[in-house]
């Protein structure tokens, strides 16, 4: 997996497997539907927000990974979870993240004389 793994390959590994996607995707179009649509997207939100508070616990009680230990409890475990829901989110949304890196990292090299721009495809 290592340097294969897409930003647009998870987005969409995402909405495959996530249940707040497949509950939304069971259901005809319609009110129903919008109503869980909007749930979903008010639930990833919220778990945002929670692993962000499990990071900030994570580093405050120094829950950093030794090699070879496993991942739970972990800042490692806690980071991914945050990915995880930003990703959920811009998937929701239809917001193309890889295209979003690109652009803001334009931005940001312009706004601060960057000596490292950003390579895209690498």
């Amino acid at each position: 997996m290592e340097g294969q793994t897409t930003i647009k390959y998870l987005q969409r590994y995402l909405r495959e497997k996530d249940l707040g996607f497949l509950a939304c995707a069971a259901l005809p179009p319609g009110e129903e539907r919008q109503k869980r649509e909007a749930q979903a997207a008010g639930d990833f939100f919220r778990k945002l927000v929670e692993e962000v508070g499990e990071v900030s616990r994570a580093i405050s009680h120094r829950q950093f990974r030794q090699p070879g230990q496993p991942i739970k409890g972990t800042l490692d475990e806690e980071l991914w979870d945050v990915i995880y829901y930003t990703l959920c989110l811009a998937e929701f949304y239809g917001i193309d993240m890889e295209a979003a890196i690109r652009e803001k990292e334009a931005l940001n090299n312009q706004r601060f004389h960057d000596a490292h721009p950003f390579e895209a495809g690498r």
